[in-house]
């Protein structure tokens, strides 16, 4: 008799219901009116079974007729099961043998409009038939399963447990290896199905095993080697995030001891790239999409339909179009009484993940109660043609629609449609809707698009207010105390008060503004006259227009100044006035420019992105290209374990002015992305920033903010031209509770080199334009400016759609870079110290062969010592070819991984929680009184340290200033004749000479050496300093 086969295997992400954020699966399945269910997982989200549930098939010939239902239930242990959700699958895509046979994953179904369902199930489904062997083989399978129904659940519980055991052994073994960068080989792996477990290779099959467990799965993000078998969620109020989907739960590292290290470094990989498999691998898209792994998709694109048949009583029509594969469902948007609608909708559907070898495109009319059939058309995934760039897009064509019954008609209308597999290099991926997105309503679906974006030119705008005359104060019995305040946008700056009391008032200030293309703003120009404190009153004012202002490219022109007459506050508000020509009025004579020869910095300068000047007329071409393939994630944190889902991460990417978004994905801790992105590079000592993100916006909350789940930041100089490298890289985030690994990010890189004298001459040129030399901006207005064009970038980007939101830009230009941090200055510490150490090694070896410690290298120092001072034109070429040979001896040992974020360089792992606490304070600060004394006092015994090593320096610097100054006449007089008597010495005497006396004296022997400090040092400590007269 033929057997049918239900395999199931695991589910994730259920809806808890038993009222403590978790549930009790089991799986019960029903076929042909029999009725069987898997073992009970307790308190378990991500349910593991890969159980065999078998059946009997009556009549093999009526299996396209029938269909399996699968049910997942909660167990409430009261007699009673909750549902959980629900799969049907047709009898006809059954497989007719366990080899053809492939596990799917299947979202569940509601059973009701009121059902609360979500997740999915993997199934493996296949029908047996065959003689008495396989009958009786899988007869015997089902009396055993039958025998042992009551301790099925331990049984399994045990294997599983076991199945942790070895790979926990197998994991302590990997951390015993004493390299901590590792390089990973995936090789080319299957496109359909992953092995599930963490083991490298899948096992091969043995002939003699009783019972076969294989297991497949496909990944939440799209196909990549899932994780481990997922293990029970738990949500706590603790900072260690539970387990989802496999992911391994970070811990939050408040106090890093020795023996507490995370894995924190960069590893390498090797994915299957289109770069690195050669000419055999690669695909027409190789060219220019070869820095990501290919993804399949099924694309179908509605364009319109017309001759649409009138539905309703009031012949009208409201049509949409719902396009179905397999429990897949995309539905465009409903046009109110249009029998010609046209939608222009594109749907993608994963080809990892079809269900069905059909698609059903139905054209139905939205209704109040139930929606009205119209007419559908069905193809066969099979006869799909194939289309990758750069072929031209695929032309839609007229199909006519069918009734229920297959029949088509005129009367039923037709449809455009346009129907192919692609990849996710298509012009149509961007815009498409995803089938990993199918449980979001069309407003939500924007946010989750991938997008390009364009910083807004920004150039300095440069406000020179030198004079006034004639002002008329409100007041004519007294002189005004004028100033003059500047306003452009949101950005407010103003003068100081005049030097003296007077109706022609004189300033000379310069005023610093960032403005923006397309130049749409004004500057608003206002004399104030201070009355009194706290009041001021405006005696004049005046408009301009930014887009009248002069640019100025030139470093040393400037433009002529002017005279502007001011209007009274009263008629300088009135709309449409025409300028009336007076004899006589108050003025204002100002130099206004728009400084285009400068770089308007909106980051930092340490890792800045763009160092072009605004004028793209100043620019110089490209000296090259990156190429950034942001490839995937993994064991991400689950961000919204609260409301019980996972991750809904994206990725932002920028360098210079562009910035790009990936799409998001959906619900998961191990997303795919594979999108390849390019940028033009003008400088290699430029950075590009990645950050990663959890989007909160998808259910409609406009107020939420996108959480940071970490960033990467990649120095181009550091890489190598025309490499390819391919690396996971730590998503560390420092949290007011401490260090935290949020996942690892997958990119992969390369930089391309289009002129290299260019870019070999760049190393020789200023980082900056020459603008910014030849007048100087100050320190303390660049903070100032950098701070508005960061405000300028953000709002402007936010205005786009889907909109880049301000947390986003924030984090991605390191706004809070320049506040305080006790921890940032402890690590600037230490750089400092890690500086020294190499001038201090230096120092101690030079003492060690001072006081002979070596006698061998004592001796060849001073033979060397004595061949440079016999021939002195060898000095400079031994130091040049020992710089040479150290440069050369280092090549071998290189990096050849690309710096990333050093959570020990940083002082991120032994940071006192205090500190990180203060570090994320507001300013000004929310914390009570008595925290905030206790962190002054803190800072007050810090800054009493530092005073101390600045006034040791500061009475060096005057100890040395008074060798000549006589204020100790008798130290004074004894240098003075000290230096005639060697001014006579070193006259008479060879240089060579003196040379060797010196270092022979500097290398003596211990023998002849003294405890006591020398007479040079004790002469210099006796002169006096300046520190007894500070009060």
């Amino acid at each position: 008799m033929a057997k049918l086969v239900v395999e199931v295997l695991d589910a994730s992400n259920l809806m808890p219901k038993d009222g403590h954020g978790s549930a009790s699966p089991f799986v019960e399945v029903e076929f042909d009116e029999e009725r069987r269910k898997t073992s009970t997982k307790h308190k378990d989200l991500n349910p593991f079974w890969d159980e065999k549930l078998v059946f009997n098939i009556k009549n093999p010939r009526d299996l396209d007729k029938k269909s399996i239902d699968v049910s997942v239930y909660n167990d409430n242990k009261e007699g009673h099961k909750n549902f959980l959700g629900k799969v049907r699958i047709s009898g006809r895509f059954v497989p007719e043998s366990e080899q053809e046979s492939m596990g799917q994953r299947y979202p569940l179904e509601k059973r009701g409009p009121f059902s609360h369902v979500k997740g999915d199930i993997a199934l493996k489904i296949y029908s047996v038939h065959g003689g008495a062997a396989s009958s009786g083989r899988f007869e015997a399978v089902e009396e055993v399963l039958n025998h042992v129904e009551g301790n099925m659940e331990d049984h399994y519980s045990h294997h599983h447990h076991h199945q942790k055991h070895k790979e926990r052994e197998r994991e302590r073994e990997r951390e015993s290896a004493p390299p901590p960068l590792k390089e990973i080989n995936t090789g080319k792996f299957d496109d359909e199905f992953f092995y599930k477990g963490s083991h490298d290779k899948i096992k091969k099959k043995k002939s003699k095993e009783k019972e076969v467990r294989t297991f497949y799965s496909v990944g939440t993000g799209g196909g990549g080697p899932p994780p481990p078998p997922p293990e029970k969620p738990v949500f706590e109020k603790r900072a260690d995030f539970a387990k989802g989907g496999g992911a391994p739960a970070a811990t939050v590292m408040q106090m890093q001891f020795p023996g507490q290290k995370p894995e924190y470094g960069v590893v390498e990989t090797r994915p299957p790239l289109a770069a690195r498999m050669g000419y055999w691998g690669r695909d027409k898209t190789a060219s220019t999409y070869d820095l990501v792994e290919q993804m399949n998709f099924l694309y179908i694109s509605v364009v319109k339909a017309k001759d649409l048949p009138v539905m309703d009583i009031s012949g009208s029509l409201d049509p949409y179009v719902e396009v179905k594969v397999g429990n897949y469902k995309g539905v465009t948007k409903h046009l109110e009484k249009n029998q010609y609608p046209v939608w222009n909708a594109v749907f993608a559907f994963s080809k990892e993940r079809l269900q069905s070898n059909l698609i059903e495109v139905t054209v139905k009319d939205k209704d109040f109660g139930k929606d009205d059939f119209v007419g559908k058309v069905v193809f066969d995934v099979a006869e799909v043609p194939l289309r990758v760039p750069p072929d031209s897009p695929l032309a839609p064509q007229w199909y006519k629609l069918a009734n229920k019954k297959g029949e088509k008609h005129p009367d039923h209308g037709e449809i455009m449609l346009a129907v192919w597999m692609g990849t996710q290099a298509d012009e149509a991926f961007p815009e498409a809707w995803h089938s990993d997105a199918h449980s979001l309503s069309q407003q939500s679906l924007a946010s989750t698009r991938s997008k390009v974006y364009f910083s807004p030119r920004l150039y300095y705008l440069r406000v020179h207010i030198m004079a006034a005359q004639d002002l008329v104060p409100s007041d004519r019995g007294r002189m005004p105390d004028p100033y003059v305040k500047v306003q452009h946008g949101h950005q407010i700056r103003a003068t100081r008060p005049s030097a003296m009391k007077h109706i022609n008032p004189e300033w000379n200030e310069e005023l610093m503004f960032v403005a923006s293309e397309p130049f749409d703003e004004y500057i608003f120009i206002s004399v104030e006259d201070k009355v009194g404190p706290g009041k001021d009153e405006n005696i004049g004012m005046i408009l301009i227009p930014v887009r009248e202002v002069q640019q100025r490219i030139e470093t040393s022109k400037l433009p002529e100044p002017r005279w502007y007459a001011l209007q009274k506050p009263s008629k300088a508000e009135e709309d449409g006035e025409k300028k009336k020509e007076v004899k006589f009025a108050s003025r204002i004579l100002l130099r206004i420019c728009i400084d285009a020869a400068y770089h308007v910095l909106d980051e930092s300068t340490h890792f800045s992105s763009d160092l072009q000047p605004s004028s793209k007329h100043l620019r110089k071409p490209s000296i090259g290209m990156l190429e950034v393939g942001i490839l995937s994630a993994r064991n991400l944190l689950p961000m919204k374990g609260k409301d019980n889902r996972l991750t809904d991460a994206y990725c932002v990417a920028k360098y210079g002015n562009k910035w790009v978004r990936t799409r998001t994905l959906l619900d998961t801790l191990h997303p795919r992305w594979n999108e390849q992105y390019t940028w033009e590079v003008h400088d290699p000592c430029t950075v590009i920033t990645i950050g990663v993100f959890d989007n909160c916006h998808i259910n409609g909350k406009d107020d939420a903010r996108d959480q940071r789940i970490g960033k990467v930041r990649i120095r181009l100089s550091t890489l190598e031209t025309d490499r390819i490298y391919t690396h996971s890289y730590p998503l560390l985030v420092l949290a007011p509770s401490g260090l935290r690994k949020h996942g690892e990010l997958h990119l992969a890189l390369r930089f391309t080199c289009t002129a290299w004298v260019n870019m070999m001459a760049q190393y020789s040129r200023p980082l900056l334009p020459k603008m910014h030399y030849v007048q100087p901006i100050s320190v303390r207005h660049i903070d100032w400016l950098r701070h508005q064009a960061m405000q300028i970038v953000s709002a402007r980007l936010i205005r786009a759609e889907p909109p880049l939101r301000r947390e986003v830009v924030e984090y991605m230009l390191d706004v809070d870079y320049h506040m305080f941090s006790l921890r940032r200055s402890k690590a600037n510490f230490f750089r400092i110290m890690s500086l020294l150490s190499g001038i201090s090694y230096v120092i101690r070896w030079f003492d060690g062969i001072c006081y002979w410690k070596n006698p061998l290298t004592t001796i060849l120092v001073h033979v060397l010592f004595l061949i440079l001072i016999c021939y002195p034109e060898l000095i400079l070429p031994t130091i040049f070819l020992y710089l040479f040979v150290i440069g050369l001896w280092n090549y071998r040992l290189r990096s050849r991984v690309p710096p990333h974020m050093d959570a020990r360089l940083s002082q991120a792992e032994n940071t006192h929680p205090d500190e990180l606490d203060e570090e994320f304070d507001t300013f000004p600060t929310s914390r009570p009184s008595d925290l905030v004394r206790m962190r002054y006092d803190r800072l007050k015994s810090i800054a009493g340290r530092v005073q101390t090593v600045i006034g040791d320096l500061a009475t060096q610097g005057e100890r040395a200033l008074s060798i000549l100054g006589w204020r100790d006449p008798r130290a004074t007089a004894i240098f003075i004749i000290f230096s005639l008597i060697w001014a006579v010495f070193l006259y008479v005497t060879p240089f060579q000479v003196v040379a060797v006396l010196i270092g022979l004296y500097i290398l003596r022997h211990p023998r002849f050496r003294s405890k006591l400090p020398s007479v040079p040092v004790n002469f210099f400590k006796r002169l006096p300093a300046r520190s007894d007269s500070l009060l």
